[in-house]
């Protein structure tokens, strides 16, 4: 039953302490390490291409993220993730802006022909793009589909031989054969920036303390989706977005298989 595999992982995470190796967007950095420690995980950001294999091999899994990305960066993500890949431990990979500019989305093939991705965490556009579609996405902002996400989160997990985790209205998780969607959320967690960096550290923190990382996908992409929900029942009439923020990344902290069981809503 996926449910209870998904619980024993929050007690998991918070007894392992996974060690999350991020290089990441410079403009949420402190919010994905915030995130990772939240959730029980700790965080290290190291970008060197000179450290980075080393702080790998004392990692429990890798985030790659692509929202700012140069050619020194870039270099280093690939000897990163190709030492993940030796160790065995899952790369998380969050194609930002993929199919906005033909610089990123090259990029990003090429990366995908370096390093074994484990898990893809994007918005619809942005995964669309990743297999080849031509999706019209606007900075990190999805574009619209005439593509079901289920269907395309599954045609990604297949192509890309990833489990693949798409962003929206429904969150929609595929690892090929099966597809689950989550119908928890709200619509503030858009108005803020940062929540699809922060989901990937979530999957992360998940992934690295299991194998079956379809169900630590589906682990955390239901916390944010969730926390966002309980942030927003949170607020007073009064607040607004600043205070928004500061209330999902308490709810991040105050999850547990308690909540997450009788309020997540999964099909």
């Amino acid at each position: 039953m996926q449910k209870q595999l998904i619980k024993d992982l929050f007690i998991k995470v918070k007894e392992q302490n996974p060690l999350v190796h991020h290089i990441t967007n410079q403009v949420t950095i402190n919010d994905c390490a915030n995130a990772t420690l939240a959730i029980g995980g700790s965080p290290v950001m190291a970008t060197s291409i000179e450290e980075v294999e080393d702080m790998v091999k004392l990692a429990n899994a890798l985030v790659i993220n692509f929202g700012m990305i140069d050619d020194e960066t870039y270099a280093a993500m690939v000897r990163a993730g190709q030492a993940a890949n030796t160790k065995g431990i899952p790369v998380i990979f969050d194609p930002v802006g993929v199919g906005a500019t033909p610089f990123r989305t090259a990029r990003a093939m090429d990366f995908l022909k370096h390093v074994s991705v484990s898990i893809v965490r994007g918005n619809a556009s942005e995964v669309f793009a990743l297999i080849g579609g031509e999706a019209k996405t606007r900075g990190v902002d999805s574009g619209t589909l005439a593509i079901p996400a289920g269907e395309l989160a599954q045609n990604a997990a297949i192509q890309l031989q990833a489990i693949t985790v798409i962003s929206g209205k429904l969150d929609t998780i595929s690892n090929g054969k099966e597809i689950v969607q989550i119908d928890n959320g709200d619509i503030w967690l858009t108005r803020i920036t940062g929540t699809g960096c922060m989901t990937a550290s979530l999957i992360a923190s998940f992934a690295g303390v299991t194998d079956d990382w379809f169900s630590a996908a589906i682990a955390g992409m239901s916390v944010m989706s969730l926390a966002g929900e309980r942030a927003k029942k949170a607020l007073q009439e009064k607040d607004g977005i600043g205070m928004y923020r500061m209330k999902l990344m308490d709810e991040i902290f105050l999850m547990n298989e308690q909540i997450w069981t009788e309020e997540v809503r999964l099909s």
